[in-house]
């Protein structure tokens, strides 16, 4: 398989409140909006990847999905989240895996994880 891109597609129950919580308050980058103007799909970055929230969901979120964001600054972004309004489900802490990791959620209970990668973790050096 040659993949060449690859996006997660969500279904929010509430689709003006889900734009406006990955937009504006986790301030992800827009990529395209598309569909009709009084609910439009919207395609925003995430690193690699993007984020596509589009149509209408039912179904709830589960613990069996999860959100994984690698950020440059789990303590800033802790902050700012909370300055926000932000629910944060457990606060930014080191793992015995060595990443720094802060769980939240989206307005449907998807949980996100904001991920810091510290200096001193093996994914920083060349293992070559």
């Amino acid at each position: 398989m040659d993949v060449l891109s690859s996006r997660i597609i969500l279904h929010p129950s509430d689709p003006a409140r889900s734009r406006h919580f990955y937009r504006e308050v986790l301030g992800l980058a827009v990529f395209r909006e598309f569909g009709p103007p009084d609910e439009p799909g919207l395609v925003l970055f995430l690193g690699g990847g993007l984020l596509e929230l589009s149509g209408r969901g039912q179904a709830a979120a589960t613990e069996l999905t999860a959100l994984w964001l690698q950020v440059r600054d789990v303590a800033a972004e802790h902050e700012r989240l909370l300055a926000a309004g932000v629910e944060v489900l457990r606060e930014p802490r080191r793992e015995p895996w060595g990443l720094v990791e802060m769980w939240l959620q989206d307005p449907d209970g998807l949980r996100i994880v904001l991920v810091q990668v510290p200096d001193d973790h093996p994914l920083r050096r060349d293992q070559r």
